[in-house]
């Protein structure tokens, strides 16, 4: 028996090992490449202004799609942040998913808005539309109400009654930077082969100060679990999507922010139904299409056009925004099978998609398992922990280092958080993440883990609240 739990130690250790070493090896090489793409945007901005796209007309207009279902205390802000946006032609469309608040009631009042009558040509499946409003004092103003369906169901109805050649997609609880629509145009604009979809970086709202649907004071949230989060978000955007952008296998744009070009998206199918993740999933088949099609197609992402989400305040919510994260990659995985080491996929199909699979996805079951099995091997054999237990300690202490390098980056680069402070507080939360909470983290993705394994579909709604200040104008 004890040699046979000593084999099953062994192998568990190479695994474990591996897991690791492929991880953090793999985060390495992205921040290494992050460094290399942020400094050579940072030099394409000194000689490529703003003012250019402004007054260009080859700068296209451009929609916002904003799904909303019972989002009621943020719904108003997040359409003031739109109206206040820096660009040429905007237009903004608010889908209320067939809210049970008062949502729909707090846009008609906020914006004086007026039923009116739209001729509806749906290129893109969505549950039936009640009504249509427009508002008088904001011409570029639409709010659809519709049948409750989906998020997913409310972007596709919002598609439907899009007459720009790119729409952007904005979560209901985000405020966005003046000028972040330009600047996440440019790279549509300079480069050479289309861009189908782009990407900006969200980052943490809670603890900012928000001043006529702008964020006039950045700030740190006062809870130690959204600090957590701010770290965490650094490191995804900074790290993970900057470098993959550089190295051409992006594989997510952020729903919450991003934007696509409306005919492809049309052509692709739109939003699928059938992930809880729709903005993967839709970025993954748009490169797919690509190919089947003989298009050429790229993904974007840029580090500078900025939005301001508002993250779980409290473990519950952050349960739940988990939970789906993880059955949704899961989901889409599964769905973008064939594209695994597909020669025609490049980067994304030998590189990209497989370490999201196997790391992101699967490595919720191997990392919680390691700590699992630390206790006992402790009992069994104690004489394995001089292996197990370094590995284990080395990989949470290398995973400190890259979180406190994303800081870092973030200091030096756009310097957001400007006391010394504020910096030192996001340093020590950089250090103590991977201790406490990742391994919290995990739990929930374990959770997302099994919900995927046994078949389920279920779509688990993160309440947003006012979670930053808001100081009069």
């Amino acid at each position: 028996m004890r040699s046979l739990v000593s084999s099953a130690a062994d192998l568990f250790n190479l695994l474990l090992a591996a897991y690791f070493v492929i991880g953090n090896g793999t985060y390495t090489v992205l921040m290494l490449f992050s460094v290399v793409s942020v400094w050579l945007h940072r030099r394409r901005r000194t000689y490529e202004g703003l003012q250019q796209l402004r007054d260009s007309p080859l700068t296209p207009p451009v929609t916002i799609i904003i799904p909303a279902w019972n989002e009621q205390d943020v719904i108003v802000d997040s359409v003031r942040s739109v109206l206040q946006t820096d660009y040429p032609e905007i237009h903004i469309c608010v889908v209320d998913d067939g809210s049970s608040d008062e949502t729909l009631a707090r846009l008609l009042t906020a914006f004086a808005m007026i039923p009116a009558f739209r001729i509806s040509r749906p290129r893109l499946p969505s549950r039936p539309i009640r009504c249509f409003y427009v508002s008088p004092e904001n011409p570029g103003l639409l709010v659809i109400s519709k049948e409750r369906g989906s998020k997913p169901d409310a972007l596709n109805a919002g598609v439907n009654h899009c007459r720009t050649p790119y729409f952007c997609t904005l979560d209901a609880d985000c405020v966005l930077d003046h000028d972040a629509i330009l600047r996440l145009m440019r790279p549509v604009l300079r480069s050479r082969v289309p861009i189908v979809a782009s990407g900006g970086v969200v980052r943490v709202l809670n603890g900012c100060t928000v001043v006529g649907g702008q964020v006039a004071k950045v700030g740190l949230p006062r809870g130690a679990l959204e600090r957590f989060q701010v770290v965490e978000y650094l490191r995804s955007f900074f790290f993970g999507r900057t470098g993959w952008n550089l190295a051409g296998g992006t594989l997510i744009v952020s729903g919450a922010f991003a934007m696509f070009h409306l005919e492809t998206a049309i052509e692709a199918g739109g939003f699928n139904l059938d992930t809880v993740t729709e903005d993967m999933e839709l970025v993954i088949r748009l490169q797919r299409w690509a190919v089947d099609h003989g298009r050429k197609a790229r993904i974007s992402f840029t580090s500078d056009p900025v939005c301001w989400t508002q993250c779980p305040a409290t473990v519950a919510m952050l349960a739940r925004q988990r939970r789906r994260w993880q059955l949704g990659l899961l989901q889409t995985m599964r769905k973008a099978s064939g594209m695994f080491f597909n020669p025609s996929f490049g980067v994304l199909g030998f590189i990209s998609l497989p370490f999201h699979a196997l790391v992101e996805g699967i490595g919720a079951l191997v990392e919680p398992m390691g700590y699992l099995i630390i206790p006992l091997a402790a009992c069994v054999d104690p004489a394995r922990l001089r292996f197990l237990l370094p590995v284990v300690l080395l990989s949470l202490a290398y995973s400190g280092f890259l979180s406190v390098s994303a800081v870092a980056l973030e200091e030096v680069t756009y310097h957001r958080y400007s006391s010394a402070r504020e910096l030192a507080t996001l340093l020590a939360y950089a250090l103590l993440e991977n201790f406490g909470y990742r391994q919290l983290v995990l739990w929930y993705r374990l959770q997302g883990v099994v919900r995927f394994l046994t078949g389920s579909r279920k779509w688990e709604k993160v309440v947003h609240i006012a979670a930053h200040s808001e100081a009069a104008s």
